[in-house]
């Protein structure tokens, strides 16, 4: 590729157009790219939506640099990742005060969710305030822009965000809102469970009896829709979630068989790997995975992770956002436990 054609790009990613003038202006809007065409084209003949209608939605938007910038993080050496700096951004008191403020609020919620998806309370928790610290930080982005910048921009996904751009107009149509309106994360995730567009039509709920599901201004609507996506993923009510371990020696085997649950703990334990935390007699012929840990500088962590782990990295698809929402979870549940014994 020459000079000039990486050029051209870098100003197409922004955005913008830089006419002889020098001065940075918008470039055309979504409407005027032919596979944006395409696409609207598709929906019209798959799903009836006005395609003049549709062009003019696209035509208010224009792909997103931020958006892109954000999708693509800097490269992290695997020798730099680190579990402990991750922790500390989720596993700290800010959290663990916010969730028990939320707890203690929505509780009646909390335990209904909990009697029909079988979900511990602090584990929705921990998973809401992971996601969004409580509904605070639900994301500013134009959903509609977003996708669309992702679809028809970022080639490694995006067939992938496609299929979200077409799940998201969907459910805007189905809830009569317009799609330029709804704001959500970098990536189109939307609300205080952050869900992607195909995960809320699959799995969120109306969980307040308002005739409409709302997971920006309903709480209730949240608690229970990340309660069923759990359960829908095969949540197994009272069954642990992980457990740490100690390894004794080449762990690299295990490891690579990646984090879905296969070898019984006894299994792991002839491999010697062997469970460190307390453990149920009857778990022991539970399936586990080995999840490692690991920061620069410091022994790497090992843990026995069991399906629900697993489930857990249905909703992100990373052993550290599992372990966090796991421990954050056990924090707010020894917290919650010691204040009672206060009172």
């Amino acid at each position: 590729m020459n000079g000039k054609r990486r050029a051209t790009l870098g100003l197409v990613l922004l955005g913008c157009l830089l006419p002889l003038s020098g001065r940075c202006e918008p470039g055309p809007g979504f409407s005027q790219d032919p596979e944006v065409r395409a696409f609207i084209s598709d929906m019209h003949e798959r799903y009836g939506f006005d395609v003049a209608h549709l062009t003019r939605q696209f035509a208010a938007i224009r792909p997103n640099a931020t958006v892109l910038r954000a999708i693509r993080p800097p490269a992290v050496p695997e020798k730099q990742r680190s579990w402990q700096r991750y922790r500390e951004r989720f596993v700290n008191s800010r959290r663990i005060d916010g969730g028990q403020r939320f707890w203690q609020h929505h509780g009646a919620t909390l335990k209904r969710a909990e009697a029909i998806y079988g979900v511990p309370p602090e584990i929705i928790v921990a998973i809401i305030g992971v996601e969004t610290e409580y509904g605070q930080n639900m994301g500013s982005f134009g959903v509609l822009e977003a996708l669309a910048s992702l679809a028809f921009n970022y080639p490694p996904r995006a067939e992938f965000f496609r299929g979200e751009l077409e799940q998201f107009l969907l459910l805007a149509r189905e809830n009569g809102v317009n799609p330029l309106d709804i704001k959500g994360s970098y990536a189109g995730a939307i609300g205080i469970p952050q869900f992607m567009p195909s995960s809320q039509r699959r799995f969120a709920v109306d969980f307040d009896g308002d005739d409409r599901i709302d997971l920006r201004a309903s709480s209730a609507d949240a608690i229970g829709s990340v309660g069923r996506f759990l359960e829908q993923h095969g949540w197994q009510k009272g069954a642990p979630v992980a457990v740490a371990a100690t390894v004794n020696g080449d762990p690299g085997a295990l490891l690579a068989e990646g984090i879905k649950p296969r070898l019984t703990v006894q299994e792991m334990a002839d491999q010697r790997v062997v469970a460190t935390g307390v453990i149920a007699a009857s778990d022991v012929d539970r399936p586990a995975a080995l999840i490692d840990l690991v920061s620069p500088g410091a022994a790497t962590e090992y843990w026995l992770g069991f399906d629900n782990f697993y489930v857990i990295t249905r909703y992100n698809r990373s052993s550290f956002y599992a372990m966090s929402v796991f421990q954050l979870a056990e924090a707010l549940r020894e917290t919650r436990d010691r204040l009672a014994g206060e009172r």
